[in-house]
């Protein structure tokens, strides 16, 4: 144990998370049925927000491109100028109209962006009073060949982002990833060491791994870290040119799973606890553990 120091595994050394603004909170989870009408994806996401609010939901998380069918051609036709706002992004403008006027947190899933020449993948945070408190665009396109099975190159109409997203909400430090962003299990870590209670991945896994690894990742990304992760899913539509996994899941800091759905539409309201956080980082104290005489992890934006 002499030899060990914890404090060098982080560069810079690891983030105390703050005290959270609440110990316990209601999250939801929509597991939304996308169409290729957009206006309808938009009505049907508020009413989804609102049945979650009226549960007791303080933060609602929607699943991946949820305003828009997921293929390449579809991209550049539903996607919106975020900075614009207004017209020029309606499904950007009702998530923050919702936060306001039901007084919520919203990890708004993802839609196409456009800025400039340039389409993103980008998740939208907002605080209750509707604002913007983070944008988070995704870092790893999903450019994958598993040959007999999918094949599907994001990287052919949009770009990665460059900033890893950390946003202090009003239920606590929550980090973002979208999808593929949690297989890079770095990024979790930087969000840990960053402070984070929660990370949140919207994501649309297909059918050949949402069976092997959707689970597995975002178990293996709460339990390795000591953190609440949530999941957020489209539901499943087998006519779609891409079908979704489904399966939208809160996972706790000992890798367990606290509530999940199968792939039909659904909406989870489940608590989380930010206690077990503590709890379970005393019963297995990693921080204290890891050997940064051997090993670093470095954060180059700190």
């Amino acid at each position: 144990a002499a030899a060990y120091k914890p404090e060098q595994a982080r560069v810079p050394p690891i983030l105390t998370p703050p005290t959270p603004p609440v110990s316990k909170f209601k999250i939801a989870l929509c597991q939304l049925a996308v169409t290729a009408d957009k206006e309808r994806n938009i009505a049907h996401a508020r009413k989804a927000i609102e049945e979650a609010a009226g549960k007791g939901a303080e933060l609602v998380l929607l699943p991946e491109i949820w305003n828009s069918p997921y293929s390449n051609d579809s991209f550049p036709g539903y996607a919106e100028d975020i900075e614009a706002g207004g017209n020029a992004a309606p499904s950007y403008s009702m998530l923050s109209e919702a936060a306001r006027s039901l007084k919520i947190t919203i990890v708004g899933g993802s839609i196409p962006e456009r800025s400039g020449d340039r389409l993103y993948n980008t998740c939208c945070v907002f605080g209750k009073d509707g604002t913007l408190k983070g944008k988070h665009r995704k870092l790893h396109l999903f450019d994958i060949d598993i040959p007999g099975k999918i094949t599907f190159k994001e990287s052919k109409t949009l770009t990665a982002g460059q900033h890893p997203t950390i946003v202090d909400t009003d239920v606590g430090r929550v980090g973002i990833g979208i999808c593929y962003d949690i297989r890079f299990q770095e990024l979790a870590m930087l969000y840990a060491a960053r402070g984070a209670h929660l990370i949140c991945y919207p994501g649309a896994f297909n059918m050949t791994t949402g069976p092997l690894h959707w689970e597995l990742l975002q178990r293996a990304r709460a339990a390795d870290n000591q953190l609440f992760v949530a999941t957020c899913s489209p539901a499943r539509d087998t006519d779609a040119g891409y079908t979704a996994w489904g399966h939208s899941t809160l996972v706790g800091p000992f890798g367990e799973v606290i509530a999940t759905t199968e792939h039909e539409e659904a909406i989870i309201v489940e608590e989380i606890d930010y206690s077990l956080i503590e709890l379970r980082r005393s019963n297995l104290p990693l921080e204290k553990q890891r050997r940064g005489d051997l090993y670093q992890l470095v954060d180059v934006q700190r």
